[in-house]
């Protein structure tokens, strides 16, 4: 009861995390801190649902805007970040108030990390032209004969964190999982409520998906892209470029998929990447959860802040 309070406010894309959290930073002492992979990328506002610059002016952000859409960013790095900024907004006498969707984030700041080989980025490179000349399936392959596990849990095309796991193979000689398996528990020095958004109706959920999706196609998030193409050098494979939305959109601009695919295909991923943050929820420990299509989701979470937060 000595620690002081934090809210994470976590859920899946569309559910209203971020109107919730508005609320809260109005009724109290909050600071909010994002806890979104794609919100990190400066430049990319449309697709990652960046609030735009008078709704950051009235709620500053932290952890947003941080790199560029060239480089890359680590759970671990959101963790030491996420945990510098927290600290600040309690010496400062305010709340944190942590929002977001990326589940790995919220694990590795409220669990702590595996401490894994650091990253090497001669044998990154070396691992990326492999897959250029034989293909990520075949990469993938490989590390089914090294890492069984962690292989059946990844698609033979996500380069990403095959790259990641055939590089742990080889610089240590051990699997992923046997690193995890070692994990201590981090200590998060906070007093934690943390609000789980779970809608109750699936198909209300997807039917946000798809407006939201169709409102980013009319804001204009094919022009954003290809922004981002002539500022920055991008490939299809960095991390920035994978996110839901920008894949499709830039599939389209290289001419492989047409605008009526973009958006059919944008919505599915969309809805496959809420279903993966629900499947997060059901293995999270110590959460409230809180229907956000009830009739008044907002009394719930001020209900259980209330009650956290209380001597």
């Amino acid at each position: 009861m000595h620690l002081p309070p934090a809210i994470l406010l976590i859920g899946p894309t569309a559910s209203g995390k971020t109107a919730l959290a508005f609320e809260l930073a109005t009724r109290l002492p909050c600071d909010i801190v994002s806890i979104d992979s794609a919100q990190v990328f400066r430049d990319m506002d449309i697709g990652t649902a960046k609030p735009d610059a008078a709704t950051l002016a009235r709620f500053p952000h932290r952890l947003i805007d941080l790199i560029t859409p060239e480089q890359r960013y680590s759970a671990a790095a959101f963790r030491s970040d996420a945990l510098r900024e927290m600290a600040a907004i309690t010496e400062a006498g305010r709340i944190p108030l942590l929002v977001g969707g990326t589940m790995l984030y919220v694990k590795a700041l409220r669990e702590g990390l595996a401490d894994l080989p650091q990253a090497d980025q001669v044998l990154r490179s070396q691992i990326d032209s492999e897959a250029a000349e034989r293909g990520w399936p075949a990469l993938h392959a490989e590390l089914a004969e090294h890492d069984p596990e962690t292989a059946a849990r990844l698609k033979p095309t996500d380069a990403q964190r095959i790259q990641r796991a055939i590089e742990v193979v080889r610089l240590s000689g051990r699997t992923l999982g046997s690193f995890f398996a070692e994990q201590k528990e981090g200590t998060l020095p906070f007093r934690t409520l943390t609000l789980a958004l779970v809608p109750g109706d699936r198909g209300v959920l997807h039917r946000r998906i798809e407006q939201r999706f169709d409102a980013m196609l009319a804001a204009g998030l094919i022009d954003e892209v290809k922004m981002l193409r002539e500022k920055y050098r991008l490939d299809a494979g960095l991390p920035s470029m994978r996110c839901v939305g920008y894949r499709q959109a830039w599939e389209m601009l290289e001419g492989q998929i047409s605008l009526g695919e973009l958006r059919d295909r944008g919505v599915f991923a969309t809805r496959q990447f809420a279903k993966r943050q629900l499947t997060w929820l059901k293995s999270m420990d110590d959460l409230r959860t809180i229907d956000p299509l009830a009739s008044n989701p907002t009394a719930a979470v001020f209900a259980a802040v209330d009650a956290h937060l209380s001597p």
